[in-house]
């Protein structure tokens, strides 16, 4: 496990540093309301101060690794207990493996809710509000004992991160087990079939968990890009009523809302996946 650890650790740092301008423009289009002219604003950000596209990164960089190395140690220990049976060597269905990946990734992707919704908070203020990092930091520490300061959106993050993590892990095993099946001897170990496995593998792996993660991503942010500290009761933060307000935005068109801004998230998902899929895969291989 503390290979995975290592490994889910590397690859996350790895897979955020390319990914976190295409997050930055995603959180102003999710906080946004629908029809705000919010390309000038990304446009004008970068325009102004490239290196702001990086805003938030710095809060992300001790948690995605934590994160990651959360979710990987799920996944491996759940594929490693299943492929034994439990306690005894008995070679487990393909069925039992994608059964342990997924409760490993839906066990991590719940612990780990408890980690990012104050993290992301923090980089929602800086993204959205503009707030430098130790100011926005300092807000969500003062008040971590609060449940609307430092813990608003935590019930759309487990919702986001609980069972989409599962789907994630069981597509990732599904595809590397069928393109192995179909490409590759099972026991071969070369770098092309590392690369032609995990990678669209990986990439496939975040298609599928965000088909089903993705609305409440969304609904995450709206809730975290509220003004979070002036606690105006009047403000209506529940998983529910941001829903209905994202939906009322709409113009008819209920499911376009709720995936608003899904092609960036696809555009900065599948390459961070398949990369994080690939130097995870690459690490364990050298253990």
């Amino acid at each position: 496990i503390v290979v995975d650890l290592m490994a889910g650790w590397a690859s996350g740092t790895v897979s955020l540093f390319v990914s976190q301008p295409i997050d930055t423009m995603l959180t102003r289009i999710q906080a946004t309301p629908s029809g705000a002219p919010l390309s000038k604003r990304v446009s004008s950000l970068a325009k102004s101060n490239p290196f702001s596209l990086w805003n938030g990164s710095l809060a992300m960089i001790g948690a995605i690794p934590v994160q990651n190395a959360l979710l990987m140690a799920g996944y491996g220990y759940g594929k490693r207990w299943t492929e034994t049976n439990g306690n005894h060597h008995i070679t487990s269905t393909k069925s039992d493996v994608y059964f342990g990946v997924f409760v490993g990734g839906c066990v991590g992707g719940f612990l780990q809710s408890f980690l990012m919704s104050p993290v992301e908070l923090i980089k929602v203020n800086q993204q959205v509000a503009g707030k430098n990092l130790s100011h926005a930091a300092s807000m969500v520490a003062t008040g971590i004992f609060q449940r609307n300061v430092a813990w608003k959106g935590l019930e759309a993050t487990v919702l986001r991160d609980c069972i989409p993590h599962g789907v994630w892990f069981v597509s990732y095993e599904w595809c590397k087990n069928t393109l192995v099946k179909k490409f590759y001897d099972e026991n071969e170990q070369s770098a092309e079939k590392m690369i032609g496995v995990a990678i669209p593998s990986g990439a496939f792996a975040a298609l599928t968990a965000w088909g089903v993660g993705y609305p409440f991503d969304i609904i995450k942010t709206r809730i975290q890009a509220r003004d979070t500290f002036t606690h105006d009761r009047k403000q209506q933060t529940g998983i529910w009523n941001v829903a209905k307000e994202i939906v009322s935005e709409s113009k008819g068109y209920p499911l376009a809302a709720l995936y608003r801004g899904f092609s960036l998230k696809l555009a900065k998902a599948i390459p961070a996946s398949a990369i994080n899929f690939f130097v995870y895969e690459s690490l364990v291989s050298c253990f």
